[in-house]
């Protein structure tokens, strides 16, 4: 194996800078909002799942899933994304109305999660000041697309640009819907339990983290689950204030919580490859190519 090997994407990808920026964890709760409302999706989760006995356990496997994938070497990539396709293969999901049973590894699912997971990641970062021009914002849609072909899709058939990424979801909103379980899983993610000594942490943090998350989805979620969306300039600036909050902790403090994949790349690589916003300024020319996926 290759000691200096990049991975999947590399320093000089937009996904090796913006994965590292805290307003990812915000970012990643806004995908879960979104995707419980697919009810053939969210379905495959809460009849598969203890994720309420296990929340904290699922926030961080998905985040040690996009910082394998990110972060790791590609022979750690590929076995994680492998390891992950064997798990949807094994799994079904049973609709209560018509009886239907169902893999959750349908393409369509599989594409749903992956564009509300992309959108989500997009629009917390660009909201909340992380400097990402256009150009670049389609090219990380773009790498995403390897992302998508761990999970088991034919990347060809998978969003490259912000603006196919919009139609995507122009097309799948009349699928939409906010079930039981889509609402099970948003009154869960307000109030997720959590031991006795955490609750005043659970109170002062993450009921902020969740709320933001959650107003920060686009209009037409709101409607789905019934509440009034928020003025977007009010949320935009609660966005920009938290992401400068955070990203004022030193990174080198950031990066130690679990699951540490940045601590473990840039010593593999280097202190050069060290995530940093202000290095998409400087390769803004470089980042406009083409993405790798395409190329592939």
């Amino acid at each position: 194996m290759n000691d200096r090997d990049p991975g999947l994407f590399g320093p000089g990808s937009v996904t090796w800078q913006m994965h590292g920026d805290p307003m990812m964890w915000v970012a990643g709760v806004r995908a879960l909002y979104l995707q419980a409302l697919h009810p053939r999706a969210v379905r495959g989760v809460t009849q598969n799942s203890d994720f309420r006995q296990d929340a904290w356990g699922r926030l961080l496997r998905t985040a040690d899933f996009v910082g394998t994938l990110t972060y790791d070497t590609t022979r750690d990539a590929e076995k994680y994304g492998a390891r992950v396709r064997k798990i949807h293969r094994l799994l079904k999901a049973t609709d209560p109305v018509t009886g239907e049973v169902y893999g959750i590894d349908e393409p369509r699912l599989l594409l749903w999660v992956h564009c509300a997971e992309v959108d989500s990641y997009l629009q917390v970062e660009r909201r909340s000041g992380f400097p990402l021009s256009d150009a670049q914002a389609d090219r990380y849609v773009d790498e995403q697309r390897e992302g998508a072909r761990l999970v088991g899709l034919d990347p060809s058939g998978v969003p490259a640009t912000t603006a196919a990424l919009a139609a995507y979801f122009d097309h799948v909103r009349p699928q939409l819907a906010a079930g039981r379980e889509a609402s099970d899983v948003a009154d869960f993610l307000r109030d997720p339990p959590v031991p006795a000594l955490l609750v005043p942490a659970r109170a002062l943090l993450w009921r902020r983290v969740a709320a933001l998350a959650y107003d920060s989805l686009p209009a037409y979620a709101h409607e789905l689950y019934g509440r009034a969306a928020p003025p977007q300039a009010a949320v935009d600036r609660r966005l920009r204030t938290t992401g400068t909050a955070l990203r004022s902790v030193p990174a080198r403090l950031r990066w130690r919580l679990p699951p540490g994949h940045i601590v473990k790349a840039t010593a593999r690589l280097g202190p050069g490859s060290r995530p940093a916003p202000y290095k998409l300024r400087r390769q803004g020319a470089i980042l406009d190519g083409p993405g790798r996926a395409q190329q592939r």
